[in-house]
This record gives C-alpha cells, structure tokens and sequence, in this order.
C-alpha cells in the first residue's frame, strides 16, 4: 500500500503558475508509475500526465502540453506537477496516482482504471 498526499494547490491569475506535489508513504513510490488528473466541475476525472518508473519517459494531455511538467524526485518519495501559463480552462481538483499495473521500468500509464492509488486531491483555481 501507499498513501499519496496532494499539495500546493491555490488561487491563482491567468497567466501564472503553481506547483503541484504529491508525497507518497508507506511502501516507497519508486516502483510504481505515477500520474495526475483532474475533475473541474460537472465533469469526470481526466488525465494529465504521466510518467514511466524510470522517470524517463512522460506524457501529457494536448492542452496541457508544453505547459505542465511532470517530474519525480525517488529520494524525496515525492511525485511534482509545474504548472505554468495557466487558464480558466485549468481550474480543478487534481488527483495524483501510482500505478501497481506493471513493474515495467518503461511504461505509463493514461486510464483512470489503471491506477490503484490515489491522493485526495487539491484544488486549483484559475481566475481570469
């Protein structure tokens, strides 16, 4: 089991930018691939990103591309979202997750249903 705990969510301008974090405890995260996604309001949780065990690989939704980065740090146990340019279109709960689906180094992971574990979630809110 591993718990995950979101942070560093807030108010924010248009234009700005955030960093997510996400701590993980108990089991270390280092072998699970991890991801984010978001729930705005009145509608289901989408994917972000992702990234491979490894830490080599990541992968991003086409709105967030270019702007969001996805990154781990193994020592720290700890998984990170930069947000940056950030829209309207970007208010949210957003959720971290790991993923126990395969011990594959190199592989992520984009379903919701692929992912065992998840965070509470933090709020991000993007005024205009």
């Amino acid at each position: 089991q591993v718990q995950l705990v979101e942070s560093g969510g807030g108010l924010v301008q248009a234009g700005g930018s955030l960093r997510l974090s996400c701590a993980a405890s108990g089991r270390t995260f280092s072998g699970y691939a991890m991801g984010w996604f978001r729930r705005a309001p009145g509608k289901e949780r989408d994917f972000v990103a992702a990234i491979t065990v490894n830490g080599d690989t990541t992968y991003y939704t086409d709105s967030v591309r270019g702007r969001f980065t996805i990154s781990r740090d193994k020592v720290e146990n700890t998984l990170y979202l930069q947000m940056n340019s950030l829209t309207p279109e970007d208010t949210a709960v957003y959720y971290c997750a790991a993923s126990a689906a395969s011990a594959a180094m190199n592989i992520y992971f984009v379903g919701v249903h692929d992912y065992d574990y998840w965070g509470q979630g933090t709020q991000v809110t993007v005024s205009s």
